[in-house]
């Protein structure tokens, strides 16, 4: 069986740590190698459970469906704690597996999503509560210098943000690139003429969507694809 490894962590101090990243990424190699199976690519997420568009994993996806491969995770836990993120993407028609619970069937999976994402809301909900009781006992919430002692984090925060978008733009058009390569070399050139191929090849855009001839030029103007 190909399998297409994705890693996911929540912050981006784990990220470059490489905290969580080599505990996932040895127990996926070692189902692998139990099974005789073979990882055919490895994609790496920096994002929260909560969020459901990952461009990581729109990569996997596709990755998956270009070399019939399973995504493979090394918990369940690491894909989504958002019940309806995993329905739809069963219901894509990709095959995953989880290392920590291989034999499970589709209604496991579903349960075991169920309970995660109530775990995540019970947190939010004590947070909340937390927070709410703290206010009431008279405790200041929040920066005491008011918002303008937040200023300096906040355009560092956009530079770092608008930098990690454009990594984010450039690993996905790196990504896309070999099949764009492919279909260049067969005479499908075009951008409105690669756009209707992807789609009819069902390779998801970036963000989950269909591709558009727009969307070929932008990737284009990536270093990573100027050749084609």
């Amino acid at each position: 069986m190909n399998l297409i490894a994705y890693y996911r962590v929540s912050t981006d101090k784990q990220g470059r740590s490489g905290l969580g990243l080599a505990a996932q990424e040895s127990a996926v190699q070692q189902h692998a190698a139990s099974g005789g199976h073979r990882i055919v690519a490895q994609f790496v997420e920096v994002e929260s459970g909560k969020r459901a568009d990952r461009p990581q994993l729109a990569a996997a996806l596709a990755a998956c469906r270009l070399h019939r491969a399973t995504l493979c995770i090394a918990k369940l836990d690491r894909l989504a704690r958002n019940l309806a993120f995993v329905a739809n993407l069963m219901e894509s028609g990709t095959d995953f597996v989880a290392v920590d619970n291989p034999t499970a069937n589709r209604l496991t999976i579903h349960l075991l999503a169920a309970i995660a994402e109530h775990e995540r809301e019970m947190i939010s909900q004590r947070t909340k509560a937390a927070l709410a009781a703290a206010k009431a006992r008279g405790v200041r919430l929040g920066n005491p210098n008011g918002a303008a002692a937040l200023l300096p984090g906040c355009h560092e925060a956009a530079a770092k943000s608008a930098t990690r978008r454009q990594e984010a733009a450039t690993k996905r058009a790196f990504a896309i690139a070999p099949v764009l390569v492919e279909l260049a070399e067969s005479g499908i050139v075009g951008a409105a003429a690669q756009a209707r191929e992807l789609n009819l090849r069902g390779i998801p855009a970036p963000k989950g969507g269909v591709w558009y001839p727009a969307l070929i030029r932008r990737m284009r103007t990536r270093r990573a694809l100027d050749q084609i």
